[in-house]
């Protein structure tokens, strides 16, 4: 059962800082890549969903464990010509059958996943052939600097921000995980800070 500051404060903090202006520029990378049939990983309060194609894009389903935040994205902005659907569900057991969706994308989403492998392994199994993971994450950063901060500050970052991590690496990771990485790119996001502020986004293959 949520406690009161997960069902009342912490969906207010995440629009606040998930919905920066820093952040919708990275979202704007990749979302309105997708194409045909969509899934989207940890779809929280929705708000890719005014990114999207609609020209491009059949249909969006959305999975996200947390009920609160469900209700939200249902309510989000988006082109009318979008077809959306929101379900209760995990990245690391996806509901769905092998093969069923074109695209999957992931942005700011493996940092809070129980298990970033198999949210990784579910996304694979569940793209046709030829389809497409899109993703924009924030991570570990490069410079050591950063990096003995954020591993100071994630414990209690974790707790306050719905199990956020600060230190999991990105791209490698979706190597790690048997994707193809097709393009790939990285930056600090400006104006954030530098330990919560290292983003890397780009396109891999099943």
């Amino acid at each position: 059962m949520a406690t009161l500051y997960e069902r009342f404060v912490l969906p207010r903090l995440l629009r606040c800082a998930c919905s920066a202006p820093g952040i919708m520029k990275q979202r704007a990378k990749v979302v309105p890549l997708a194409e045909g049939r969509v899934l989207e990983l940890g779809i929280g309060m929705g708000l890719n969903l005014g990114l999207y194609d609609a020209s491009k894009v059949e249909s969006v389903t959305g999975v996200d464990p947390a009920a609160e935040l469900r209700a939200i994205a249902e309510a989000a902005p988006r082109d009318p010509r979008l077809a959306v659907k929101v379900e209760d569900g995990t990245a690391e057991a996806l509901p769905f059958e092998a093969g069923t969706f074109d695209c999957v994308v992931c942005t700011f989403t493996l940092c809070s996943v129980h298990t970033p492998a198999a949210a990784l392994s579910e996304a694979r199994r569940v793209l046709k052939p030829g389809g497409r993971f899109l993703y924009c994450e924030h991570g570990l950063a490069p410079d050591a600097d950063v990096v003995k901060w954020q591993r100071r500050i994630e414990p209690v970052w974790k707790r306050m921000a719905g199990g956020c991590h600060l230190t999991r690496p990105v791209t490698a990771a979706i190597a790690a995980a048997g994707f193809t990485v097709r393009s790939s790119d990285s930056m600090y996001i400006p104006r954030a800070p530098r330990f919560a502020g290292w983003s890397e986004w780009g396109e891999a293959a099943p």
